[in-house]
C-alpha cells in the first residue's frame, strides 16, 4: 500500500495528473460560463484521460504483460498520442450542430482538442509547453472574446421582391444604398402581367438592418410582396406582403 501511495506522490506521475486535472477544470469554467454543451467535467475528463494515457504509455515498462522470452520492448508513445486524438475528434463532433445558416460549437470542439493536446503534454513531462498551451488557450477563449464583440457583425441575405408600376432594378439599388446595404447583381424576371420579379444578394449589418430594409419596402406601394432569406436556408426568415 505504502508503494502505491509512494508512486502517487513520484513527481513524473502526481504533478502531470494534478496538473493536468486543474487545465481542464480552468478551461471548462469558461466554457461553462458561457453555457456551452461541453464544460467543467467534461474539459476536465478530457485533460484528466489524456494526460494518464501520456503516462502510461511513456511508462511501458511498468506493464503488467508476460512477453515471449528474448523480446525486445519497443516504447512508441506517438502511437497513444494518435489514438487520444483520433477519440477526441469524435467527442468534438458531437458538439456542433447547426441552426439554421449558423453552425454552433466549432469553438468548443476547438477547446476540447486544445485541452487534450495539453493534457498529453502533461503525461509525457513537457509542463512549460502545457502551460504555455493552457495560457494561450484561456487568452484565446476568454480575452479575444472581448475584441470579438467589437467586429461588426456581417450578414448575408436573399432578397426578392415583387413588384409593379414604375418600381424596377435601380428603385431597388436605390432603397439599398439609402439603407446603406450592400449588394450584388439584381436579376430581373417578368411573373406573368406587369409585375416583375427582382432577386439579389444583400449583406446587412446584424439582424437590426433586416427590420429596417422590411419596414422600407412595406412603405412602397408599388411593392406587391418580398421576401427575405437566409443565404444558404431555404425555409423563409422573412416574409411580407403590404395590406390594401
Amino acid at each position: 500500500m505504502s508503494e502505491l501511495w509512494q508512486a502517487f506522490l513520484d513527481e513524473e506521475i502526481g504533478l502531470p495528473m494534478l496538473l493536468s486535472l486543474v487545465t481542464g477544470l480552468l478551461i471548462g469554467f469558461e466554457r461553462e460560463l458561457r453555457a456551452k454543451p461541453a464544460g467543467l467535467r467534461t474539459h476536465a475528463l478530457v485533460c484528466f484521460a489524456s494526460a494518464i494515457l501520456m503516462i502510461a504509455a511513456t511508462r511501458q515498462g511498468e506493464w503488467v504483460v508476460d512477453f515471449l522470452p528474448d523480446t525486445r520492448i519497443v516504447a512508441d508513445p506517438t502511437r497513444m498520442a494518435h489514438g487520444i486524438l483520433t477519440g477526441i475528434g469524435f467527442l468534438c463532433a458531437g458538439v456542433i450542430f447547426r441552426e439554421g445558416v449558423s453552425i454552433h460549437g466549432l469553438t468548443t470542439s476547438a477547446s476540447l482538442w486544445s485541452t487534450s493536446a495539453i493534457g498529453m503534454l502533461y503525461g509525457v513531462g513537457m509542463y512549460w509547453l502545457a502551460v504555455s498551451g493552457a495560457l494561450a488557450t484561456l487568452i484565446v477563449l476568454g480575452v479575444l472574446r472581448l475584441f470579438d464583440r467589437l467586429l461588426p457583425e456581417r450578414i448575408e441575405m436573399r432578397l426578392r421582391v415583387v413588384a409593379q408600376g414604375s418600381f424596377d432594378a435601380s428603385a431597388l439599388s436605390g432603397v439599398l444604398g439609402e439603407l446603406h446595404i450592400r449588394s450584388g447583381i439584381i436579376s430581373r424576371s417578368c411573373t406573368g402581367g406587369k409585375e416583375l420579379e427582382l432577386a439579389t444578394r444583400i449583406h446587412l449589418r446584424g439582424t437590426r438592418g433586416i427590420d429596417e430594409l422590411a419596414t422600407r419596402l412595406g412603405e412602397i406601394p408599388e411593392i406587391g410582396s418580398f421576401t427575405i432569406n437566409p443565404a444558404e436556408d431555404d425555409p423563409h426568415f422573412y416574409r411580407s406582403r403590404p395590406s390594401g
